[in-house]
């Protein structure tokens, strides 16, 4: 027995899985590339010098980099210690955009936190809390989970709080997605009987027509059922809400099989706005063409496989849901933009994890692959 705990005691030191590592480093080679060519026109144009956006997005890669690292050496076991104030904390930082000079709107919605130094939206700090409460708190109630009160209802109540202060405080319907979707992940992972979520489906269509409801009588919010009557037909407004899915699809039209070239695209001198953001695999798909998009999305299956492989070897309950939790948010988070982008579901602003711009964003995105990588070492043979 003694052999045993110290041998679990030093996995840090064990190999961890590196062809993740690998998937992971050629996504954030190909993002700061990307963010080169689809942000020099925008950075031009506002800031006089074509290299701003891919200087800053390239520092934070490096201290991502770091932490990534550091944080491939830390027993993810530590967290499990601590899973109900990091709950608490997950939603509670969400209400700092409610701060007066700290809050930061753009374009009618408060979802960033200004540090003067830099913004980040706090969001992204929440999304990996709330992965990290399920583990632990799943893990904790793995046999209260098949009961549909105390094994389905009451774990989802928990996600309410965030999701509430996300919708109706920060207006950010997007980030409430991906969570739900981490959650019902996680949930079904852990034992939660598929049956209960079937049951609640119609519940749950019920909720969200009556919220659609509300929001076209309230006028708030309107610009969203504006996005689905957009999607059905973007070109019916071509000028106007349909036009950042137009110009995203001329963009990869235009790339064909080969693409136009790295560098070479058209659309990104100020026709997609703000082409280095959600839309910049677009770009990506004019330059590289279909074969560049296979290769990236590719990767993304790559490193959505290598995540379900380490929640598989994990040797615990609590790292197997973390490691499932944190390769469903990017997994998601990829899909949903892709989705986006080439116009197969309505608009919404989902980045693309590893090429939209956003330094802090890219950090935290980087600090939960550093997570992921250490429960791969719990998993590997020494």
């Amino acid at each position: 027995m003694g052999k045993r705990i110290k041998k679990v005691s030093n996995f840090v030191n064990n190999q961890f899985d590196f062809v993740l590592c690998i998937t992971v480093l050629v996504l954030l080679a190909m993002g700061i590339i990307m963010i080169l060519s689809a942000s020099a026109p925008s950075a031009l144009s506002t800031t006089g010098n074509s290299y701003t956006y891919v200087k800053k997005q390239f520092a934070f890669a490096i201290v991502g980099l770091v932490l990534m690292f550091i944080l491939s050496k830390i027993d993810y076991r530590f967290y499990k210690k601590y899973y109900w104030p990091i709950y608490f904390a997950s939603w509670l930082v969400l209400l700092l955009v409610l701060v007066p000079g700290i809050g930061h709107s753009v374009k009618g919605a408060t979802r960033w936190v200004n540090l003067g130094f830099t913004q980040f939206q706090p969001s992204e700090l929440t999304k990996i809390g709330l992965i990290i409460f399920y583990a632990g708190y799943l893990a904790d109630h793995k046999s209260e989970l098949t009961d549909f009160v105390k094994g389905f209802v009451k774990p989802l109540c928990f996600v309410i709080p965030p999701i509430a202060i996300l919708f109706l405080v920060q207006n950010h319907l997007s980030v409430s997605l991906i969570i739900i979707i981490i959650t019902i992940s996680m949930m079904v992972m852990a034992g939660c009987r598929l049956k209960y979520f079937g049951a609640s489906g119609g519940v749950g269509l019920l909720g969200i027509g009556s919220i659609v409801g509300v929001i076209q009588m309230s006028g708030k919010g309107g610009f969203r059922l504006d996005r689905i009557a957009t999607y059905f037909n973007p070109w019916a407004d071509a000028q106007g809400t349909g036009y950042q899915m137009v110009q995203s699809l001329y963009a990869i039209g235009s790339g064909g099989f080969f693409g136009v070239g790295l560098g070479e695209s058209k659309q990104k001198y100020l026709y997609i706005p703000e082409p280095h953001n959600d839309f910049i695999f677009a770009i990506l798909a004019e330059e590289l063409g279909f074969l560049g998009c296979l290769f990236i999305i590719m990767l993304f299956a790559i490193f959505i496989w290598r995540g379900i492989l380490v929640a598989m070897k994990a040797p615990d309950v609590f790292g197997s849901l973390m490691a499932i939790g944190i390769t469903t948010l990017i997994g998601a988070q990829a899909i949903i933009n892709i989705a986006v982008v080439t116009a197969s579901i309505p608009t919404t602003g989902m980045a693309l994890p590893f090429f939209s711009y956003g330094g802090t964003a890219l950090l935290i995105l980087l600090c939960n692959v550093g997570i992921l990588l250490n429960i791969s070492r719990a998993g590997s043979k020494v």
